[in-house]
């Protein structure tokens, strides 16, 4: 009689109600083409379960819904918890029952994972002071308005601090998983996985996010990394020190970067961020100048209006016009 050898990587998932399906989806497919050879999806070398209090349906963000298999129980029969976040709103907190598991899963010393906004639930509950941790772009000011004292990274896929773990969804998520079968099973696996999901290869924590689209594309990690700094911080620009600092590198190493791989200054990288912000919008919405300078990290409406002409040859309110956009009144 053969025995079954246990699994090398036992994953429970929790699912906020209107959870990403894509970002639930990138991370169980990958541990389900590692865990078995082949394609035969059987869970040998990992093991999976979504996990519930009430063993109630959970609906997706996009409508889909689906059946959990385990109540929460026990969490040291997994080495992960992973909590697969989706819409944020006012009432989108963990119920006292999925509070308490994650509690127990820290003491316990299983790892945590947020996935996508996953991560806002891990902090809600008290379990990610101390930690870095990773929020999309997107959901950086978010972050920072509910949790003002945490710091996020925004210009990483995914982070990987100690036993907490977290990523920004979508295709990072597959990326995470990755990161998991290697480290759990063996780099062949991850990279089974991924080649079979058409994802050319496995990215590493650090790689930069994609963010909002840019006028300026830089090929340097170390460029994109700082122009996404620049976005995440329209309305109060960091120095290129600050930033320089907070990516681990001297002031002089990244301006030389920046001249390598753009041609201009970081300094001059931030001015036409800023102003392609302006532009937008001046375009999309009614907005007053005055209003958007300080959306946009201008003085006021003075230097706002002095830096467009210099670069657009023309006052904000004259390039509106143009548009044929009607905005408020300029000040």
């Amino acid at each position: 009689m053969t025995t079954t050898p246990a699994p090398r990587l036992r994953i429970g998932f929790i699912l906020a109600p209107r959870f990403t399906l894509s970002a639930f989806a990138n991370f169980v497919d990958v541990l389900r083409l590692a865990a078995d050879d082949g394609d035969g999806s059987r869970p040998i070398r990992c093991k999976w379960t979504v996990l519930s209090h009430d063993m109630s349906a959970i609906q997706s963000s996009c409508g889909l819904r689906i059946q959990p298999e385990e109540r929460l129980g026990d969490p040291s029969r997994f080495d992960y918890i992973v909590h697969v976040g989706g819409l944020i709103d006012a009432g989108s907190r963990p119920s006292p029952e999925i509070v308490a598991f994650l509690r127990s899963a820290a003491q316990a010393r299983v790892a945590l994972i947020g996935i996508c906004t996953g991560v806002f639930a891990l902090a809600r509950s008290g379990l990610m002071d101390g930690y870095r941790c990773c929020v999309s772009w997107f959901h950086h000011q978010d972050f920072l308005a509910e949790f003002e004292k945490m710091q996020p990274v925004s210009d990483q896929i995914f982070v990987v601090d100690r036993d907490r773990l977290s990523c920004s969804g979508g295709v990072s998520a597959a990326h995470l998983a990755a990161f998991l079968v290697d480290r759990h099973i063996g780099r062949a696996a991850a990279r089974k996985s991924l080649s079979i999901m058409m994802i050319d290869e496995a990215l590493t924590g650090d790689r930069p996010q994609p963010g909002l689209p840019l006028e300026l594309t830089a090929r340097d990690p170390l460029v994109r990394r700082a122009l996404l700094a620049m976005q995440q911080n329209l309305h109060a620009p960091l120095s290129v020190a600050r930033i320089a600092k907070d990516l681990g590198v001297g002031r002089r190493k990244l301006e030389r970067h920046f001249r390598a791989d753009l041609g201009i200054p970081p300094a001059d990288a931030s001015i036409r961020i800023r102003l392609g912000q302006a532009r937008m919008l001046l375009g999309q919405t009614g907005q007053t100048v005055t209003r958007i300078a300080e959306e946009t990290g201008f003085c006021d409406a003075s230097h706002l209006i002095r830096v467009f002409r210099e670069s657009e040859g023309t006052t904000p309110d004259q390039w509106r016009q143009q548009q044929g956009v009607t905005g408020e009144s300029a000040a």
